[in-house]
């Protein structure tokens, strides 16, 4: 069975936040304010935090979840583990624990997060909500051990090369395919986050607004082997990527781990794809 949870936020740090917030604000519809030295980017179903710091570095990244059966068997599996102290938080919520994975990254879960103060009533862009993210690694294998097997993330597929070496995996927190990717790369970062929209005509929608805005895709359109999502993706000014996507694969609790081979094409099933080793 998934764990039940599902993402909540991203907290980034930026050499400079407040050009990353400009750049959400115009990009995604991400309405920003200031608070407590951080800057709070949200819109409906979407929220993004960014403070001073690193490119390219997650901060922490927040799970909730709404059913409080669902999160005490979550905390009665993990809680000896949490012995790292949860970081102001944007939102309010009931309870939350936090644990660094073997990398190094904070991940907070929550029962029942709140929203955002100041976040607007209405979309003014198709609705999105961010659905996952991923990172980079130099070797997935202990990430993979540790999110599947201490934090209960549910392994939906693999990608490996002809020695078997696991170069990408992608784990799910419910049905959606993944809410976490990692990929095998020279260097330990964030590597970007994904916002899900409904339809195609969601993503006309989107890419005729990044035209709007003269904001260049970097990559796509286009479809990924593993969730078999239709995809486009920007550059941030600090080299992340952010995604936009529809039609991710929504998975029943059997399925099987699928495999996949660690070649251009399980990326992009359309074409070119950025590989990040």
């Amino acid at each position: 069975m998934e764990l039940g949870a599902s993402l909540h936020h991203l907290h980034l740090t930026s050499p400079d936040p407040q050009r990353l917030a400009d750049f959400y604000a115009r990009t995604h519809g991400l309405a920003a304010r200031v608070e407590d030295g951080r800057w709070v980017c949200a819109a409906p179903g979407r929220t993004l935090v960014l403070s001073e710091g690193p490119a390219n570095r997650l901060e922490h990244a927040l799970f909730g979840f709404a059913d409080a059966g669902r999160w005490q068997a979550f905390k009665e599996r993990v809680g000896a583990r949490a012995t790292t102290e949860v970081p102001p938080l944007p939102v309010a919520c009931d309870e939350a624990l936090a644990v660094r994975d073997p990398d190094g990254n904070l991940i907070v879960f929550a029962l029942r997060p709140g929203t955002p103060a100041g976040v607007p009533s209405r979309d003014t862009l198709p609705g999105a909500h961010l659905q996952h993210f991923a990172l980079r690694t130099l070797d997935p294998a202990p990430m993979l051990a540790f999110y599947e097997g201490v934090l209960g993330f549910t392994l939906s597929d693999r990608v490996q090369d002809d020695e078997g070496v696991l170069r990408a995996c992608f784990l799910r927190t419910e049905s959606l395919h993944h809410a976490l990717a990692l990929f095998r790369a020279p260097v330990r970062c964030f590597d970007h986050q994904s916002f899900e929209t409904m339809s195609w005509d969601d993503m006309k929608a989107w890419g005729d607004h990044m035209a709007s805005i003269r904001e260049t895709i970097v990559w796509g359109i286009g479809r990924h082997g593993p969730g078999n999502d239709v995809f486009f993706m920007v550059r941030d000014p600090d080299g992340n990527l952010a995604e936009i996507s529809a039609e991710i694969e929504v998975c029943p609790p059997d399925r099987p781990a699928g495999v996949w081979v660690h070649e251009e094409r399980t990326l992009n099933l359309w074409g070119k794809a950025i590989m990040r080793d």
